[in-house]
């Protein structure tokens, strides 16, 4: 792939669809820990990964075994991981990790209490993509940590319901792209510095891959795609999406709300924390009252309460609009997807909140298939059938308590993205 196409992804701020794709959709680490170690053990060349959480626990350590196996065989292994989401369990991986040849950055790492005053440490790498050889790449919201374990909670009989996705095909180098990007802020070094050095040697590439980018915004502006284009975007059509502090601010929100208003059908959504803004909220709210049967799956049992605090108080407000809501509870829920009609539906890390909507650096995959859709409408359909339905009986709060709560969940995220470095409204 040329740079220009390999860059194309990133310099429009939506989705860029591309096709000659296969999907799988992997539910929890059970399915996803296995595909991603049978990867890495043909892995040739090189393995990225970027988590949040990189546990140790005896389901976490086959990847970790993995990830050491490629890199004593000579393959070039790359891992970043978030300093707060795996704080307690870096000690215990990092040299082991780095003795068997594995290159392990850490990103805002908490390990002094100075960095804690650092600008920035509140915005922290939230994505989980793995990619092994520019081929296969992982994306969704699964950590590495044992489904059945909750870092708050402990150990739980069932496990926590999460999806992923394997992918194979060409946007599995843009995915590569992004935790290399992750990867260079974090540790400051070589590779840094070589992609800077190619980056810059490579200016009429990226020039190319910028004017193909002005052909295809004004082709997608035209009701009639060329046959060309056609062409490229079958049989399995996916766009690669990220949140980060540059080009992609507000890409993901975009690409939910842009679903959302487009909407005929159905819109299944399923995410554990979930305050959105106003914008977002509205179109849920029409895509309703147009008729689109609208089903939102949230927490049933809550592992913070203020999450559950802060989606609970918007109750009132969606199923005034004919929204229907239910709570998973046989199990903690982690699972970041939407589902819009037959063909569209998405999995990743983000939430439907502040948090990861403005601040976090995220990763959702796109898929434009209706295979795809139908297996994520199964599991869907599995969980709500398990889950308690929100009525009007059940919100036993008073109004004048609901206000109280709302009022408070506000100030509280006014006050975290202030903190932040956020302004303006949500």
């Amino acid at each position: 792939m040329g740079l220009s196409e390999a860059l194309s992804w990133y310099l429009v701020p939506r989705p860029l669809f591309r096709g000659g794709h296969q999907v799988e959709l992997l539910r929890g680490g059970d399915q996803l820990f296995p595909a991603m170690i049978r990867a890495i053990e043909r892995a040739r060349h090189e393995v990225w990964l970027a988590t949040y959480i990189f546990h140790d626990d005896e389901a976490t350590r086959a990847v970790e075994r993995a990830l050491a196996q490629a890199a004593r065989r000579g393959v070039r292994v790359r891992l970043v991981i978030d300093g707060f989401g795996s704080h307690d369990s870096l000690d215990l991986i990092e040299p082991r990790l780095r003795a068997a040849g594995v290159a392990v950055a850490v990103f805002r790492p908490l390990s002094r209490w100075t960095h804690w005053l650092q600008p920035g440490q509140l915005r922290r790498l939230h994505m989980k993509l793995c990619v092994v050889d520019g081929e296969t790449g992982f994306v969704g919201g699964i950590n590495l940590i044992d489904d059945r374990i909750d870092l708050h909670h402990g150990r739980t009989e069932l496990p926590r319901l999460d999806f992923a996705v394997q992918l194979r095909g060409p946007l599995a180098e843009a995915m590569a792209h992004a935790i290399r990007a992750m990867w260079s802020r974090a540790w400051f070094g070589r590779d840094w510095q070589q992609e800077l050095r190619s980056l810059l040697l490579a200016g009429h590439p990226v020039r190319r891959a910028r004017a193909l980018i002005r052909q295809m915004r004004l082709t997608r502006r035209s009701p009639h795609l060329p046959p060309l284009l056609e062409q490229t975007l079958s049989p399995v059509q996916a766009a690669f999406v990220v949140r980060d502090n540059i080009r992609q601010r507000r890409t993901i929100e975009r690409a939910y709300i842009d679903a959302i208003r487009q909407a005929r059908e159905r819109i299944w959504l399923i995410s554990p924390y979930f305050y959105p803004g106003q914008e977002f909220r509205r179109a849920l709210c029409r895509a309703a009252r147009r008729g689109v049967q609208v089903r939102l799956l949230m927490q049933g049992k809550p592992d913070y309460r203020i999450a559950a605090m802060a989606a609970r108080v918007l109750y009132d407000e969606l199923m005034a609009c004919g929204v229907e809501i239910h709570e998973y509870t046989p199990a903690f829920l982690h699972a970041k997807v939407m589902l819009v009609d037959e063909h569209w539906a998405t999995v990743g890390s983000s939430n439907i909140d502040p948090i990861s909507l403005l601040l976090n650096l995220e990763a959702n995959l796109i898929v434009r298939d209706a295979d795809f859709s139908a297996d994520l409408a199964r599991e869907i359909g599995r969980a709500i059938a398990v889950s308690e339905s929100v009525t009007p009986q059940r919100l036993r709060s008073g109004r004048w308590l609901v206000m109280v709560q709302r009022a408070l969940v506000a100030w509280i995220a006014h006050v975290y993205l202030r903190v932040a470095g956020v302004t303006g409204r949500y």
